[in-house]
């Protein structure tokens, strides 16, 4: 018996001990090819790439580390990932909103970026061409030396931005492009079928979105016209007046602008002006300037409106004139600025 209960513990240290080592908790340590993020946004749509950076170490890259002509994870480790949140083009074509892995494939003259719908897999070596989302071709170029590999937006602009991948004395580029005010306007939709929409703010600030890029104003009239049932106010109504006068139905364009000044206040009216005055409608601003001379003829604010609607308007003389007269019932606060403006017109 003692014999047998020898035996069954001998099996039991042997199974415990010949356990895979690989099944135990393992320890985090550092990548030698250190993980990285890069973001950027253009519009309201956010572009990220998550990605690990190999180092050159003194190794020739391209041809020996990396072969060419063949598919490459573009980065270490896991698969280099770009996400888009909302439909782009890329080099030209389209690409939905998503996660994709980018792979390239390296060549002397020419290369091939491909963004595959598989973004889960560790490297290239799952790569599947039946899994691409989208292929582009594009040309090399010779660059400073950088040891890191590292992936960098270069000259973003309101719609677009160039994204390269910068490695050894190598980068490669290409341009991502987004359909800002499409974006933006699908955003607005979905926003004010919620919480926003039952405010008249919402509905105003879309409108007033669309006719300041010149965009869907069809649109924008409907939108001004729902913010106007929720409360009509000076703010709504001078933002369908907007709209309207760049329809062309300017005789409604009038009507509804004589109604909304009658309830307007001095800053209403004045920021309007000054609306117009940006937008290149100098003498629209300049009507609306003086109207609020004869409302408010106390306040130094509204002739020196007025003032800087005949400076724009390149008429020096009533310029001169008005700034004389904000100066005399100005606040001390503002007595040195309109006194420079004056000495400037006056040389």
């Amino acid at each position: 018996m003692q014999k047998l209960f020898s035996i069954f513990i001998s099996l039991l240290f042997f199974l415990f001990t010949s356990l895979d080592i690989n099944s135990q908790p393992q320890l985090t340590t550092p990548d030698a090819s250190q993980k990285a993020s890069i973001s950027q946004q253009i519009g309201l749509t956010d572009i990220t790439i998550n990605y690990h950076r190999p180092g050159v170490k003194g190794r020739s890259v391209w041809g020996d580390l990396v072969p060419l002509g063949e598919v490459w994870r573009a980065g270490a480790n896991e698969n280099t990932v770009i996400s888009f949140s909302t439909d782009v083009k890329v080099n030209g074509n389209n690409l939905k909103a998503g996660k994709y892995g980018i792979h390239m494939i390296p060549g002397k003259d020419e290369w091939i970026i491909i963004f595959s719908n598989n973004f889960w897999s560790w490297g290239s070596y799952y790569y599947k061409p039946e899994q691409d989302a989208l292929r582009i071709k594009v040309k090399p170029e010779k660059s400073e030396f950088c040891e890191w590999l590292e992936y960098r937006f270069n000259s973003a602009d309101a719609s677009s931005t160039n994204i390269s991948m910068n490695w050894e004395n190598l980068k490669v580029n290409f341009l991502v492009e987004v359909d800002v005010h499409k974006t933006v306007l699908e955003s607005f939709e979905k926003e004010l079928d919620n919480m926003a929409g039952f405010f008249w703010q919402g509905w105003n600030q879309a409108a007033y979105y669309c006719l300041a890029n010149n965009t869907n104003l069809e649109t924008a009239l409907s939108w001004s016209d729902k913010s106007i049932g929720i409360n009509k106010n000076f703010q709504n109504q001078m933002t369908k007046v907007m709209i309207l006068e760049k329809l062309g139905r300017n005789n409604e364009a009038t009507e509804l602008k004589k109604t909304a000044l009658e309830s307007s206040t001095e800053n209403e009216v004045n920021t309007v002006g000054y609306t117009y005055l940006q937008s290149g409608k100098v003498d629209e601003a300049i009507d609306l300037f003086t109207r609020n001379t004869a409302a408010y003829p106390d306040s130094w604010n509204t002739w020196d409106s007025l003032a800087e609607g005949y400076m724009v308007k390149g008429n020096k003389t009533d310029a001169i004139k008005y700034y004389k007269k904000a100066l005399e019932i100005a606040p001390d606060s503002q007595k040195q600025r309109i006194i420079k403006i004056l000495e400037r017109l006056q040389k």
